[in-house]
């Protein structure tokens, strides 16, 4: 039941989160919904609260709920469609949105349109329909408005920032809409996956939230719809191509070119850069590979789970993706079935990291929700019990496949509620937004809407607030201050994926082009440095000027040898390094941070090693440290500054006791064309210990930079 203040508030009412699903069949509905009122009329105002009931089952029995699909392409355990189901009429719409399909590659694109003929065929057979149509999800949601006289607008919770903007964007435009009586509610919905009522008082401690001990919700079974009794231009389901060509007279001549940058990947560039000696050394190791690429790992069956053109990913519909799902889990048992001999062929090509293949597999299928990530924790314990009787032992499940499944769903529920955590309770100087990269939540902040972007870039162990004292400081009324928490490391993402130099720089060249838009000046401390100087030297359109802060990364005189890193694959040995290594740093956390802070020892102080001490419980952490042991730094970096000349900035805390400053400092200058060099006195990380230094040297920098009237590349 709706209260009176549903009438009256303008703002969205708290958010009910998580509450429980107790049964498979005839299932309460969910009130995991956040509802919220665009308009109310005066004669409502004075209703009791009995009239205010009655007058909302009137409009659910005479009413029409639009259900707008957008990474929820599914039947299958639906709150929204269970909710918007009590109306009198359910009219489901999916839209064809550039901004939302902008953020898609090419084959999560082709598994969009697979998803969305499936989820039409799966609303048909209930007696219903799916609405296609193309343009500003606005602007199409205030023409159907018009046209069905809808009562209420269900459309799942999103984290992610721009999108959560389109939703605010949204309810601005549909407020403006005249209603012929009543109000028009937009209701909010989620999937739970825990039995947890309010994000509010999440831990943000991953092991104090273990502790708590939830259980998790049940899923729920697709229901029977009531009839669509009105007639309607449903819209037919495009073509890729067509897709293709409506994206691209979407997206203007600077879209369209930085959109190419994106298509050149870091290792093709590389290969190009190298020298003709080292192209043949290259050669050579690819015709050496033992472990072959899993894309051409199975000729593609009729009946193949991977109905994409590069089948790299599982897709389709629901039932589809469930088929794929029960092969999966069962992959220790061995089948003559070709489809599901496709899928473990593949699985074994995507094992590295250990369990990495389910994410692999099954990622893109769960970031679209054509299946939901309880439905496949449901369907991985139920699998388990029947193998062991019923059985669930305390010490690990019984299959590898299982636990695979297990933790990469539940880790994915983690980071979505801290993520949403952090959008619905922001604190700090800036606010912390979210931005999906390749399916994955990254966190990141901005202060300043205009002047020269800068952007920040921590190191290894570190996140965006290590810069805690520089953005606001440094953005002042001029400048935009950008700050980024890279893959792997503090509140963002840290899935079980092979992490290397090479994909934190793809991570950084993306970020500039979908979420910065324009080029940047990129400063890196230590680790950072080195994915900057990566970015810089292999994408430079995207980089205005560098600042190198203890930076890693060796200068190499005459390098004449391959640059193109080794194929990475883990080991037991550094799986177990990392094993071990943990608990170790755990333990000199405080002294080792210290010690990166010589001269103002105070600077490390609790706040920054406890938050640093929380991320190292977060799932995935294990797997981040293993990437220690497989570091390859081999690129030089006189090789990937050569054409920044006068665009190089070095601050160097000439106290680091990680590097020898001094030696650095002078193979920087022999060997690196017109680099400026600022030393200070000061350790790893000069720009927390010595803040209003390094604020004040890169105020000038860019000031500088800017006066001199260098064109934006």
């Amino acid at each position: 039941m709706l209260s009176s203040s549903l009438f009256h508030s303008s703002t969205m009412s708290t958010l009910l989160l998580f509450p429980r699903f107790p049964s498979l069949h005839s299932p309460p509905i969910p009130n995991s919904l956040s509802r919220s009122p665009f308009r109310f009329s005066s004669p409502f105002a004075s209703m009791s609260s009995s009239a205010i009931e009655e007058r909302e089952n009137e409009k659910k029995n005479n009413g029409v709920a639009l259900l707008w699909f957008k990474h929820d392409l599914r039947v299958d355990d639906h709150p929204g469609l269970l909710a918007a189901s009590q109306y009198r009429t359910v009219l489901p719409l999916y839209i064809f949105d550039p901004r939302i399909l902008s953020r898609y590659s090419d084959e999560m694109l082709e598994l969009v349109l697979f998803a969305i003929e499936d989820l039409r065929k799966s609303l048909k057979e209930q007696g219903s329909n799916l609405m296609i149509r193309f343009g500003t999800a606005e602007n199409v949601m205030e023409g159907i408005l018009k046209e069905v006289k809808a009562t209420a607008i269900f459309v799942e919770e999103e984290v992610e920032y721009d999108l959560r903007m389109l939703m605010e964007n949204m309810k601005d435009t549909l407020a403006r809409v005249p209603l012929v009586e009543g109000s028009l509610e937009f209701v909010q919905w989620h999937t739970p996956f825990y039995e947890f009522k309010n994000s509010n008082n999440l831990p943000l401690s991953y092991q104090d939230f273990k502790n708590l001990q939830l259980p998790i919700t049940l899923p729920l079974l697709p229901l029977v719809l009531p009839p669509v009794e009105v007639e309607l231009d449903w819209g037919l389901l495009p073509t890729f191509d067509e897709v293709k060509r409506f994206m691209d007279s979407s997206s203007g001549k600077l879209k369209e070119r930085w959109t190419s940058i994106k298509g050149n990947s870091a290792k093709n560039l590389l290969v190009k850069k190298q020298t003709d000696w080292a192209k043949e050394e290259l050669v050579l190791r690819e015709r050496n590979i033992s472990n072959f690429n899993y894309k051409n790992a199975w000729k593609k069956t009729s009946s193949s789970v991977f109905p994409t053109t590069n089948g790299n990913l599982v897709g389709g519909g629901t039932t589809a993706v469930s088929n794929a799902l029960a092969s999966y889990l069962r992959y220790s048992e061995g089948t003559s079935r070709s489809d599901w001999q496709e899928l473990h062929e593949k699985l074994r090509c995507a094992e590295s990291p250990k369990g990495a293949s389910f994410g692999v597999l099954f990622r893109s299928a769960l970031n679209l929700g054509i299946v939901s990530r309880r439905r496949v924790y449901y369907e991985a314990v139920k699998y388990e019990k029947e193998r062991n009787a019923g059985f669930i032992s305390p010490f690990g499940y019984s299959a590898a496949t299982v636990s695979a499944a297990v933790d990469t769903v539940c880790s994915i529920e983690w980071y979505w509620l801290l993520a949403l955590k952090n959008q619905v309770s922001n604190e700090g100087p800036c606010s912390v937004r979210v931005w999906r990269w390749n399916g994955y939540l990254i966190q990141y902040a901005v202060i300043g809407h205009e002047g020269p972007p800068i952007l920040l870039v921590h190191g290894f162990g570190a996140f965006l607030e290590h810069y805690r004292d520089n953005m606001k400081e440094i953005a002042g009324s001029e400048r935009q201050v950008w700050a980024i928490t890279l893959l792997g490391f503090g509140r963002s993402e840290k899935p079980n994926v092979l992490y290397t130099e090479l994909m934190w720089a793809e991570l950084l060249r993306d970020f500039i082009i979908e979420v910065v838009g324009e080029p940047v000046h990129l400063v890196g401390n230590s680790l950072g440095g080195y994915f900057a100087a990566i970015v810089a030297g292999l994408w430079s359109d995207l980089v205005q000027s560098i600042v190198l802060i203890n930076s890693a990364g060796d200068v190499i005189p005459e390098y004449t040898f391959s640059l193109i890193p080794r194929e990475r694959q883990t080991s037991g040995v550094a799986w177990l390094g990392a094993q071990l290594l943990l608990p170790y740093l755990r333990l000199t956390l405080r002294d080792t941070v210290k010690s990166c802070y010589p001269t103002k020892p105070e600077r490390a102080d609790d706040w920054l090693t406890k938050e640093m001490l929380r991320a190292s419980y977060d799932p995935g952490t294990v797997v981040v440290l293993e990437s220690i042991f497989g570091f390859n730094l081999s690129i030089p970096l006189n090789f990937l500054l050569e054409g920044f000349e006068g665009r190089v900035l070095v601050i160097q805390g000439m106290n680091d006791p990680i590097t020898n400053s001094k030696y650095k400092v002078a193979m920087l200058r022999e060997y690196c064309i017109d680099v400026t060099v600022q030393e200070l006195d000061a350790g790893h990380c000069p720009h927390d210990e010595l803040p209003e230094d390094v604020n004040s040297i890169l105020r000038e920098w860019v000031f500088n930079f800017q006066s001199k009237g260098v064109p934006a590349v």
